[in-house]
C-alpha cells in the first residue's frame, strides 16, 4: 500500500485502534493526505468485504485479538514500524493490555502516540463515560447553542467528536510529527473533546465576559438577528442569509424590492424585521430565491440537503464531492495545490504484513491461532 501513497504524509504509518467517530475521523483526516494508515479491529469485526464507512476510505483494516499475550506482542512488533498510534481506550486500558505509551516507547522511542477520549486522561471525570453532547456540555459551549427561549440545541456530534476531537488529535499528530523532526523522539497526546470543544469558542469568551454576547437566541451569529438566520420559502424550503455587513445587505433589500424596513442597528427592531422578511421569503419558491441571488454579495443561499449540496453548480465545478463505492461523500480537505488525488477506496484487508514486521510465517501462525484475521 506505501507505494501508491501520494501526499505531504506520504511514508508516515499509523495504526489506528478501532473505535466510534473522533478515532476514525482522524486517521482518515491523516489518510487523505497520503498517510499509511491500517485499522486494528477485533478479531470477529473483520471481513473480506471493503468497509462502507467514509470514514475508513483509504486505509487497510486486520483484526488483532489484543487479550492474548501473542496479539499484545504482534501488535507491539506493528507499532515498531509505525510513526503513529491512535488509541481511543477508557484511561488505563491500554496500559492494562500491555500496549500503553511506556510499553510502546519501549519498543519504539520515535512513536508518537496519540490518545483521543471526550474528558482527557486525568481529572475527576476521566475514568466515567460521556457522549458528544456531555463533553460540550460541560465545556459552557451548549450553552451557547439553541434559540431565544429555547433548550440549549446540539449540532448533532460534530463539534465534541469530529470538530473538538478527531481533527484535535489529527492536529497533536502534526505538531508531534514536526517536532521529532528536531528531536528524534515521539511524543503522547492527549486530545480530550471537552478542550477541543472550548478552543474552537475562543473568540467568543471575552464578548461572554464583557457582557457585550448576551443569552443564546440573541446575538449577531446565533440566530438573532434578522441578517443572519435561515428563512422558510414558499415551496416550504429554506434559504441562508448573512448579511452582516451593509453593503451586502443593501444588496439583498434591493434586489428583494423591499424598503422602509425597521433599522436593523436597533436590537429592538429586529423582531418585527425578522417578521417582515420572514413574510417576504415566503412569497417565493427556494429556487426562484436562488435565482434572484445568484452571482450577487446579498449572501443568501439555499438550504440544501447532504445530496443536493454534492450536485450544486459550484461544488461541482470544485469536484468539492466524490463517489466511492457507491457512497457519495466528501474530497479531501483542506486542498493542497498540485497534489494528486488520494486513493479514497473502502478499507479492505490487509493480508499481507510484512511491510509491518510480520512475516508470513508469523502471519499465518497467528491466523492458526485465531489471534489474527
Amino acid at each position: 500500500m506505501s507505494e501508491v501513497r501520494r501526499g505531504p504524509l506520504a511514508g508516515v504509518r499509523v495504526l489506528e485502534l478501532a473505535g466510534l467517530a473522533p478515532g476514525p475521523f482522524a486517521g482518515m483526516m491523516l489518510a487523505d493526505h497520503g498517510a499509511e494508515v491500517l485499522r486494528v479491529d477485533r478479531v470477529k469485526a473483520v471481513s473480506d468485504r471493503p468497509r462502507a464507512d467514509v470514514m475508513d476510505r483509504g486505509k487497510h483494516t486486520i483484526g488483532l485479538d489484543l487479550k492474548a499475550p501473542e496479539g499484545v506482542a504482534a501488535f507491539k512488533e506493528l507499532a515498531r514500524h509505525a510513526d503513529v498510534v491512535i488509541e481511543v481506550f477508557r484511561p488505563g486500558v491500554a496500559e492494562r493490555l500491555g500496549i500503553g505509551p511506556a510499553d510502546l516507547h519501549a519498543v519504539n522511542e520515535r512513536l508518537i502516540y496519540g490518545r483521543m477520549t471526550g474528558w482527557g486522561q486525568d481529572g475527576p471525570l476521566a475514568p466515567t463515560a460521556g457522549h458528544d453532547i456531555d463533553y460540550i456540555a460541560i465545556s459552557g459551549i451548549l450553552s451557547l447553542l439553541g434559540r431565544e427561549g429555547d433548550k440549549p440545541t446540539p449540532p448533532i456530534n460534530i463539534l465534541g467528536d469530529f470538530a473538538g476531537g478527531g481533527l484535535m488529535l489529527a492536529y497533536g499528530v502534526l505538531l508531534a510529527l514536526f517536532e521529532r523532526e528536531r528531536t528524534g523522539k515521539g511524543r503522547v497526546i492527549d486530545a480530550a473533546m471537552v478542550d477541543g470543544a472550548a478552543i474552537l469558542f475562543a473568540m467568543f469568551y471575552h464578548g461572554v465576559q464583557s457582557g457585550f454576547w448576551g443569552p443564546r437566541g440573541t446575538n449577531l451569529l446565533d440566530t438573532g438577528a434578522p441578517q443572519y438566520d435561515t428563512y422558510e420559502t414558499a415551496d416550504g424550503g429554506y434559504v441562508a442569509v448573512g448579511s452582516l455587513e451593509p453593503q451586502f445587505w443593501e444588496a439583498m433589500v434591493t434586489l428583494m424590492g423591499l424598503t422602509d424596513l425597521p433599522d436593523r442597528n436597533d436590537r429592538s427592531q429586529w423582531p418585527a424585521l425578522k417578521a417582515r422578511l420572514s413574510e417576504e421569503f415566503k412569497t417565493r419558491t427556494r429556487a426562484e430565491w436562488e435565482a434572484l441571488f445568484e452571482g450577487s454579495d446579498a449572501c443568501v443561499s439555499p438550504v440544501l440537503s447532504m445530496s443536493e449540496a454534492a450536485a450544486h453548480p459550484h461544488n461541482v465545478a470544485r469536484g468539492s464531492f466524490t463517489e466511492v463505492g457507491g457512497v457519495t461523500q466528501p474530497m479531501p480537505a483542506p486542498r493542497l495545490l498540485g497534489v494528486p488525488a488520494q486513493d479514497l477506496s473502502p478499507a479492505t484487508r490487509l493480508t499481507d504484513l510484512s511491510g509491518w514486521g510480520l512475516s508470513q510465517e508469523q502471519a499465518d501462525k497467528l491466523r492458526g491461532q485465531g489471534v489474527l484475521a
